[in-house]
C-alpha cells in the first residue's frame, strides 16, 4: 500500500471513531476514497493511549469479507466499544493514537509435527490465528516484536487468548494460520502518520 492509503486509512479510522463516539452511529463511506480500497481485505484498528501507549481497543476482521473501506470505517467504531475496555468517551479522543493494520489472507501453516512451528514463524512478520473446535484466537504481528517474546511464547499467547491450555498448539486437532499486516499509525493523537515496520 502506498504511504499517502496508509494516512487516507489511519485518517479515515480517526473519523469513524470520533463520529461514533459522538453520534453513536457508524460513519458513511466517503464519495471519493482510492480504488484499492474496494478491494476485500482484513482490517484491524487500535486504540492506544497516549502517551503512555497501553491497549484501550483492539478489534478487527481477520478474514477478507469486507471491502477495506467498509472494514476500516466498522472496525474503528468497534474498537471504541471493545468488550474488554469501558466504551471510549468524549474526552478520550485527544488522548488516543489510531494504528491500522491491513492484512494478507490468512493462510494454515502446514506442518508434519508440532515443533516445526518454531522454526516456520517469524516475530514481526507474522500475525497468528489459531482455531480448535469452537475455540480460536489472534494475535497481529505487531503484538509479539513490542513483547519481546520468542515463538514458544507468542504461541502459548494465543493459546491464552483462544481460552485454551498454554501447550494447545502442540495438539494435532489445532489449526494454526498465519497472516502478514501492514501497520499505520499516528505518532501523537490526530498528528503525523508513518508505516510501522
Amino acid at each position: 500500500m502506498e504511504p499517502e492509503d496508509g494516512v487516507f486509512a489511519v485518517k479515515l479510522a480517526r473519523k469513524a471513531i470520533e463520529f461514533w463516539v459522538e453520534h453513536e452511529r457508524t460513519l458513511e463511506k466517503p464519495v471519493r476514497f482510492p480504488e484499492d480500497f474496494k478491494t476485500l481485505r482484513g482490517v484491524f484498528t487500535t486504540i492506544h493511549t497516549y502517551p503512555e501507549n497501553s491497549l484501550r481497543g483492539c478489534i478487527g476482521y481477520p478474514y477478507p469479507v469486507l471491502p477495506l473501506i467498509s472494514g476500516i470505517i466498522r472496525s474503528a467504531a468497534e474498537a471504541t466499544q471493545d468488550p474488554r475496555f469501558p466504551p471510549l468517551g468524549r474526552e478520550e479522543l485527544d488522548k488516543v493514537i489510531i494504528e491500522l493494520s491491513i492484512l494478507t489472507e490468512p493462510e494454515e501453516i502446514e506442518v508434519k509435527k508440532p515443533e516445526e512451528y518454531l522454526k516456520k514463524i517469524i516475530i514481526g512478520r507474522d500475525g497468528l490465528i489459531i482455531k480448535k473446535g469452537l475455540q480460536s484466537g489472534l494475535l497481529l504481528p505487531q503484538v509479539p516484536a513490542e513483547q519481546g517474546w520468542d515463538v514458544k511464547t507468542f504461541l502459548e499467547n494465543l493459546c491464552w487468548k483462544a481460552g485454551m491450555e498454554a501447550d494447545e498448539w502442540k495438539s494435532e486437532r489445532t489449526e494454526i494460520l498465519r497472516f502478514r499486516a501492514e501497520i499505520f499509525a499516528e505518532l501523537e493523537p490526530n498528528g503525523e502518520i508513518a508505516a510501522k515496520e
